[in-house]
């Protein structure tokens, strides 16, 4: 059985990991002749399904990752009693975690290790649905930070509406040493 990146060359963290996809190129292209960009791409996806649950809270609540990607996460959050309000309709604490995790996620997959150090949101409606879906994006990015976007939209059937908007800085964890 081939073995995935993470597992032949090590954890060696998200930025190493799009290092050797952008060599990859298209694909088609082997690495050492056992793995294509598809099999990358499933991979990081798989990397970043790992560490979102290594986050106890994320777990606790359901939260799952739909897309990662260089500069883009997409994760998404069945919306249940426990996580309404008192007008029934999903807490804004839920919608801000969500966007703020998706707004790490997307600056991660440039950086690597990352947190957020300062977010705002705008709600720009109530979630009222089934599920909702945070999709973030890098719009900078520099050697230590980078500044992300995100849209929280609430799910009902076929039908999606904008809940809520984010922007946020977030910054590379240095290592002590």
């Amino acid at each position: 059985m081939t073995k995935s990146w993470l597992t032949r060359f090590g954890r060696l963290g998200i930025k190493v990991g799009l290092a050797i996809l952008k060599l990859l190129g298209a694909g088609g292209v082997y690495l050492s002749g056992l793995l294509n960009l598809q099999d990358a791409m499933t991979d990081l996806l798989t990397f970043g399904r790992g560490v979102l649950d290594s986050q106890p809270f994320s777990r606790l609540l359901g939260t799952q990752l739909l897309e990662f990607e260089e500069g883009k996460a997409v994760l998404e959050l069945q919306i249940t009693a426990n996580l309404k309000q008192q007008h029934d309709f999903a807490h804004g604490g839920v919608v801000s975690y969500l966007a703020d995790n998706c707004l790490t996620f997307a600056g991660g997959s440039v950086l690597g290790d990352s947190v957020t150090s300062e977010y705002k949101i705008n709600y720009v409606r109530p979630a009222i649905g089934e599920k909702l879906i945070a999709t973030a994006w890098v719009e900078h990015q520099g050697a230590n930070q980078a500044v992300c976007r995100c849209e929280v939209v609430v799910a009902d059937g076929e039908t999606q509406k904008t809940v809520a908007l984010a922007q946020g800085t977030i910054t590379k964890i240095r290592k002590e040493t």
